[in-house]
């Protein structure tokens, strides 16, 4: 009996995975691919598989469960190794979608034949771990691009000082903790800090793929998280919602309108807002350093990579499917996950867009 997930799909483990570099990762993501196809194929269904950031990876596996409930001929696996990995399976045909926070060049669009498409709003978000503080640090661009750069070594360093007045700070090393190549949270806030920083600029820029000059790796975004958590005087970036689930110590960060401003969904909205009024159509652009007091300054979409033309009809369909429940009941999820959704008039463009797609 015919099956829609299709024994000749098994081809993408040979085309696509063959360009990471890392074998422990093909083999990571051929067993994935492996134990989610098989159920499927005995149910006579579509298994949609997913790969990239771990920033969005908790979303992902709450829009698994949900969408699952809903429609069983469907199943969701999103398998979370970092944007470029994701961007670099998807345009070789790797899987049915990748995610990430880095937007696309022109090479990947034209040599893939991808889109992005914006999912949902992210905040990377300042951590660090200094219990004795009786209140959140103050820190800009300008300060984080100096620690991050090895410029700014002590807690306690005038920089940090001016705009915290009011804070014993310790007179202690800070412990640097970053992300390694290829991740979605590192593009964003290098992008915070190349804009914020000419120096930061001139050294390393905005990448996903940093040459820290300071500092050791956490792999994931959970790795970060607990690496922080768990070590005084550390300091790293998180996407907001692990920061909340961790209870880790955040910094409210100085904005282009020169407030200080703590992540939020509200802060997130409005960067968005600032970046995209009127006109809501630049699914690709940047939400840094957006205009607006209340607006985050490290705030960033989450997007989706689309390859364009697919060939296999069923998937196509099962894809389009998943997509319209991710611009309508799936946002509502991404809101109590922790992430924000997209406003209104951007999530009816984004609805325009697949509708074109067809």
């Amino acid at each position: 009996m015919k099956t829609e997930i299709r024994l000749a799909r098994l081809h993408i483990f040979e085309r696509g995975c063959r360009h990471l570099v890392e074998p422990s990762w093909i083999l990571f993501f051929v067993l994935i691919l492996a134990v989610s196809i098989a159920p499927a194929m005995a149910q006579q269904g579509v298994v949609l598989v997913g790969s990239g950031s771990t920033v969005p990876a908790p979303l992902y596996s709450r829009w698994a469960q949900e969408y699952d409930k809903s429609n069983p001929g469907t199943q969701l696996r999103y398998v979370p190794a970092g944007t470029t990995q994701g961007i670099t399976l998807i345009s070789h045909g790797s899987g049915d979608f990748g995610a990430g926070e880095s937007p696309l060049t022109e090479k990947e669009r034209k040599e893939g034949s991808l889109i992005e498409l914006p999912a949902v709003l992210i905040g990377i978000v300042p951590v660090y771990s200094l219990p004795d503080l009786h209140r959140e640090l103050q820190l800009s661009g300008e300060v984080l691009a100096d620690i991050f750069l090895g410029t700014v070594k002590t807690w306690d360093a005038p920089e940090i000082a001016k705009l915290n007045p009011d804070l014993a700070l310790p007179n202690s090393p800070i412990r640097v903790v970053h992300r390694p190549a290829g991740k979605g949270s590192n593009y964003v806030f290098t992008d915070f800090l190349s804009k914020s920083s000419a120096k930061f600029r001139a050294q390393i820029g905005t990448t996903a793929s940093p040459k820290w000059p300071v500092g050791e790796p956490a792999e994931r975004s959970s790795d970060m998280a607990d690496q922080v958590k768990h070590e005084t005087g550390s300091i790293g970036y998180v996407e907001y919602q692990y920061a909340v689930r961790n209870n880790i110590q955040q910094a409210a960060v100085r904005n282009v309108a020169g407030k200080f401003v703590r992540a939020s969904a509200q802060g997130l909205m409005a960067a968005c807002e600032g970046a995209e009024a009127p006109r809501w159509h630049s699914f690709d652009a940047s939400l840094v350093n957006a205009p607006g007091a209340d607006s985050f300054p490290i705030t960033s979409f989450s997007w989706i990579y689309l390859r364009t033309g697919a060939p296999d009809a069923s998937r196509a369909a099962a894809l389009g499917n998943l997509l319209n429940w991710i611009y309508s009941d799936g946002q509502v999820f991404a809101g109590e996950e922790g992430y924000a959704q997209l406003p209104p008039p951007l999530l009816a463009a984004v609805k325009e867009r697949l509708r074109e797609l067809r």
